[in-house]
């Protein structure tokens, strides 16, 4: 195929993925579902598991091989840009606050799902799940941070879209989101830089990302990042000479990262998280967001959804492993977030709403998986057991949230962290 053809294609491409996106948002709106929902189940319906079953001829022209490098680029772009934007939305400021709750209710939201997801890796690792060329202890961590992790966007916005930002159960699901998303990174951080099964190659990858962060935050943050926040505030608005500054640096954060071993997305969102909020970070989200929500995260979820084949999963043992999967990442995130809210005293409502929002895992978990996937880590069946997973917790989360809460009692219980706040 020329050139000239696969442009075409792509532009067909790009029609048809935001028809269906937008077509299903309207649809997931009325049962309040976020945006993120519809484009994941999208992705799902354009690849081999529903389009490619039931129209095999269509699929093939309009996703053929030769096309799809094409679409994986662009989704990298959206990937960095995405997880760029989710640093920017890190609510440093809130974890410090609420720390000592958001401490709690974020380690038990990690530590439980990972204890739940070593035990799960180790049984998968002996049923094939695992490509051949990982070791226990990698398959151990992966599945960790499978398990343990939040979706901070979709927390965000379920949170924003109720209204209850202000409120106790908004703040401290927002700082323990926060939390558990910078625990799995690091923790997936660490398998990336050891699957290469070289000691010397997995030390200087972490090497690399040490010095990364300390380079952001000591080198890069205070002078040149500190310096565009400035003139932001000042002038009250962006200039395209900072846009193009701050756009050059996630390039250059992305490149870097990836090239010590561990991933582009990991660079984009320590350095989002670099930008003080204000003007900056505002005016940054405005600029950005939109482009990247509404065109290259649709390409992504459609990427992911061509590499889940739900007709692996062909088996009556295969279909219980995976209500197993889902069963594990519900019980351990919501149990864990639930007993440690409630053993900080928030009120039995007031906990179960908290353990609701933490258990959605969203495009962050489709982002991990895929990396998973690309990396050789899982196998294509264990890769469509954790898409599953994702999009059924993230279908759970806002539901259940609406049936569980109550403005009322959460003004009622106020106190539960005024005692934990910072001044």
């Amino acid at each position: 195929m020329t050139d000239a053809a696969l442009a075409a294609l792509l532009f067909v491409q790009i029609a048809v993925i935001l028809a269906v996106c937008r077509a299903l948002g309207a649809v997931f709106a009325r049962l309040r579902q976020p945006l993120v929902v519809a484009e994941m189940i999208g992705g799902f319906l354009l690849g081999p598991s529903l389009l490619g079953w039931a129209a095999p001829a269509l699929h093939a022209r309009l996703f053929p091989p030769s096309s799809l490098h094409t679409l994986y680029v662009l989704s990298q772009i959206g990937l960095v840009l995405y997880m760029f934007c989710v640093g920017l939305e890190f609510r440093i400021d809130l974890v410090t606050r609420y720390r000592r709750r958001a401490f709690a209710v974020s380690a038990a939201g990690i530590a439980v799902p990972f204890a739940f997801g070593a035990v799960l890796a180790l049984v998968m690792t002996r049923g094939g799940f695992f490509t051949p060329a990982i070791r226990p202890i990698q398959a151990v961590l992966f599945m960790g941070a499978a398990m343990s992790i939040t979706a901070f966007p979709v927390l965000a916005r379920i949170i924003a879209e109720r209204g209850i930002g202000g409120t106790t159960i908004g703040s401290l699901s927002l700082a323990a989101g926060a939390l558990d998303d910078a625990a799995a990174w690091i923790t997936f951080a660490a398998v990336l830089s050891s699957v290469t099964g070289n000691a010397a190659l997995a030390v200087g990858a972490a090497g690399g990302a040490l010095l990364y962060v300390a380079l952001t935050w000591f080198g890069v943050r205070p002078t040149v990042i500190a310096r565009i926040a400035a003139a932001a505030d000042r002038e009250e608005t962006l200039p395209p000479t900072a846009l193009a500054t701050m756009l050059a640096l996630v390039a250059g954060a992305a490149w870097f990262t990836d090239w010590t071993g561990i991933h582009s997305v990991f660079g984009a969102f320590v350095l989002g998280a670099s930008v003080p909020r204000g003007v900056l970070s505002r005016e940054l989200r405005r600029a950005i967001e939109p482009l990247t929500m509404t065109l290259l995260v649709p390409l992504f979820f459609v990427y992911s959804g061509l590499n889940t084949r739900l007709l692996l999963i062909d088996s009556a043992g295969l279909w219980l492993m995976t209500a197993v999967v889902l069963a594990t990442a519900c019980a351990g995130k919501g149990l864990a977030c639930w007993a440690a809210a409630r053993a900080t005293g928030a009120g039995g409502r007031q906990a179960l709403a908290i353990a609701a929002l933490m258990n959605a895992r969203g495009m962050v978990e489709l982002i991990l998986v895929n990396l998973g996937l690309e990396r050789g880590l899982i196998t294509p069946t264990l890769f469509t057991m954790l898409v599953l997973m994702a999009i059924g917790t993230t279908l759970m989360a806002g539901p259940a949230f609406s049936l569980i809460w109550e403005r009322a009692e959460d003004a009622a219980v106020e106190p539960w962290l005024a005692a934990d706040r910072v001044p």
